[in-house]
């Protein structure tokens, strides 16, 4: 999709447009179509997470210098090749990036979706909690929420994204 100027051109808006929905405004369609349940939670992630990442997928090969892709196509380099050894590493920082925005969204959506659409998780508890006046219920819940993103940011994401950009060149180790 990068590679093509046209492709890229056609695709970039329509990206843009789905990746800034929210995950709670798929939860309508979702539970239209799958029900309340696992269906309507996996429906409402995966668009939170899909466009996110294909857009920062378009965005890192198409930022890929022409010279780069022709230098590489002029040494022998067939479309497998260019695919491994050019476009993906070329685009690797993006695509992170991307599933660690999509992820962060996706995490939004997850606990929107479980109040909602579902009637189990941690974020059904404190839909829950508020029927019967529960105050400290919802906030250790929205706390243990806060918590578990934060572990998964740092000690998952952070590193992953951080040692990609190392790796392919766009900082350098301090």
């Amino acid at each position: 999709m990068g590679v093509s100027p046209i492709v890229s051109g056609f695709l970039t808006p329509l990206f843009r447009f789905f990746s800034v929905l929210a995950g709670i405004a798929w939860i309508p369609i979702a539970t239209l179509w799958f029900g309340y349940g696992f269906g309507a939670i996996t429906f409402v992630i995966f668009n939170a997470v899909f466009f996110i990442v294909t857009y920062n997928t378009l965005l890192g090969v198409s930022t890929i210098p022409l010279h780069v892709r022709n230098a590489a196509a002029s040494l022998g380099a067939g479309r497998w090749a260019m695919l491994t050894e050019v476009l993906l590493p070329g685009a690797l920082p993006n695509i992170v990036t991307g599933i660690r925005t999509g992820l962060g969204f996706a995490w939004r959506g997850l606990i929107a979706a479980e109040m909602i659409a579902t009637n189990v998780g941690l974020c059904y508890m404190l839909f829950v909690a508020r029927d019967f006046y529960k105050t400290e219920v919802i906030v250790l819940g929205m706390v243990v929420i806060g918590v578990l993103w934060l572990l998964l940011d740092r000690l998952l994401l952070a590193p992953i994204e951080r040692a990609t950009i190392e790796r392919w060149g766009m900082v350098q180790r301090a």
